[in-house]
């Protein structure tokens, strides 16, 4: 079983910037391939970004990239997602995913767990 802790969402003005953080435990990181999506109230959620076990492989959502990056530290179990360029529209519950392969994907379904999710809100 894998747990999944977000941490560093928050309330932030469009330009700014923010760094979600997303600690694993119960396995090791270096055997999930991992992913970010989000949801915005009334709508479905939807891929951000995903990330290969070793990290050598990165995809992005047209809609952020350029904007996010997404890096993993397997010694310390946590994936981190660095936001800037914040838009209004940015503004979801972030949610961390996991899944015990070396091939990230970008489906919901590919992925057996999930964070908690944080808050991000962007103001304009």
């Amino acid at each position: 079983q894998v747990q999944l802790v977000e941490s560093g969402g928050g309330l932030v003005q469009a330009g700014g910037s923010l760094r979600l953080s997303c600690a694993a435990s119960g396995r090791t990181l270096s055997s999930l391939a991992m992913g970010w999506f989000r949801q915005a109230p009334g709508k479905e959620r939807e891929f951000v970004t995903s990330t290969n076990w070793s990290g050598g492989s990165t995809y992005y959502a047209d809609s952020v990239k350029g904007r996010f990056t997404l890096s993993r530290d397997n010694a310390k179990n946590t994936v981190y997602l660095q936001m800037n360029s914040l838009k209004p529209e940015d503004t979801a519950v972030y949610y961390c995913a996991a899944r015990p392969a070396t091939i990230s994907r970008s489906t919901i379904l590919s992925y057996d767990y999930w964070g908690q999710g944080t808050q991000v809100t962007v103001s304009s």
